[in-house]
């Protein structure tokens, strides 16, 4: 039982040490293309349409108001969309990340490890 311990706490801190890799999204790369071609490409997604519509602007809206943006707005805005984090759901994150501190600290105790949670008692 001792070893299983071992193995199972060697591998929680091991996995806690994990790196993990967000980047960011260069703005040349919008700029080089030209502002209004990359927010039409963007728009053209579906996952953005529907948030759009979600925020109450028609699709047929969409296109027109792109239009009717300066080059230098257009630019502005494709370049805002990429100075943006990539996968910026931090509350996800969050959730994630306090859910796995929770589990550790389960395992821990119910292994003896720590006392953190009462309830674990009645399972040693």
């Amino acid at each position: 039982m001792t070893l299983l311990r071992r193995v199972l706490v060697s591998v929680l801190i091991i996995s806690i040490g994990l790196p993990v890799h967000a980047g960011m999204l260069p703005t040349q790369s919008a700029l080089s293309a030209g502002g209004r071609e990359r927010l039409a490409n963007l728009l053209e997604r579906r996952d953005v349409r529907s948030q759009l519509e979600a925020y109450g602007v028609k699709p047929a809206d969409i296109s027109a108001r792109v239009a009717a943006l300066t080059d230098d707005e257009a630019a502005q805005l494709a370049s805002r969309v990429e100075e943006l984090p990539a996968g910026a759901d931090g509350g996800a994150t969050v959730l994630a990340a306090l859910l796995l501190v929770f589990v550790i600290l389960l395992v821990t105790d119910i292994l003896g490890y720590t006392n953190v949670f009462p309830f674990t008692k009645a399972l040693r």
